[in-house]
């Protein structure tokens, strides 16, 4: 799907159906994830002061995110190319939607909307250690943006981590992935026994292809957002090690 959308956001464009789709997937999100997410992401929230009756003004995340950590929200259409999102991320820029889903369409949506930008990612864009390996990853990709080996492995590596990343806290399994948060049934799903939930290890999720119309079969587990940004220049150098196999 490819619908023409906003390039901007134009506050006083949002309908009362609109404040409607925020609130109820604010409120059943949060209940969900109350019990099951990253510590570091209620603290985020807070800190961000997202709440259930006000879509957020992107001025205003964009005064608190400046004030932390320097990033800030770069509002496009659509689902950005590889190479430009990319750019915006090693500028410290998030690409985020501005549209909202409809009433019809809470529980799945082909294409990712606000609510799955905004409320699945942008609170840990205060986390210093998070945005670090954000930049990081991203820094890793410009590097080797013409090489598709490299942009499929690291492909693999931002959605088992940014998108569909789990963390343990005080010997619990906690969510941090935005693809999990912003979803009522992968939150559900995401730490059942259904589910396969293995130790953060880069070889391992190099090898791990995934699937975007499924509930995820595997989640890697990580111990702190400092072990991830730790882990960059390891990163870097089994992606190069890989790319070789590849192209023996």
């Amino acid at each position: 799907m490819n619908t023409k959308r906003p390039t901007q956001q134009i506050y006083s464009n949002y309908t009362k159906q609109d404040f409607e789709v925020w609130k109820t997937l604010f409120n059943r999100q949060l209940e969900l994830l109350k019990r099951n997410v990253s510590v570091e992401y209620l603290k985020a929230l807070a800190m961000i002061n997202f709440t259930q009756d006000k879509i957020p003004d992107f001025e205003e995340v964009n005064a608190v995110l400046q004030s932390t950590t320097s990033w800030s929200l770069e509002v496009v259409p659509n689902i950005s190319e590889q190479k430009e999102f990319f750019e915006f991320l090693s500028q410290k820029k998030f690409t985020t939607t501005c549209w909202l889903r409809t009433m019809e369409q809470l529980d799945y949506l082909e294409e990712p909307d606000m609510f799955h930008d905004v409320f699945g990612h942008v609170p840990l864009l205060c986390n210093q250690s998070y945005v670090d390996f954000f930049k990081g990853i991203s820094d890793i990709a410009l590097r080797n943006i013409d090489n598709p080996n490299a942009i499929k492995l690291l492909g693999r590596l931002y959605w088992f981590t940014i998108e569909f990343g789990l963390i343990e806290e005080d010997g619990q399994l906690k969510i941090y992935g935005a693809g999990i948060i912003s979803s009522k049934g992968e939150t559900e799903h995401c730490l059942s026994k259904k589910a396969k939930q293995l130790p953060f290890d880069i070889q391992t999720i190099f090898e791990t292809d995934y699937r975007t119309d499924v509930f995820q079969e595997t989640y890697f587990v990580i111990d702190s957002f400092e072990q991830l940004y730790n882990s960059l220049e390891k990163i870097e150098l089994l992606l190069y090690e890989n790319i070789l196999q590849l192209n023996e």
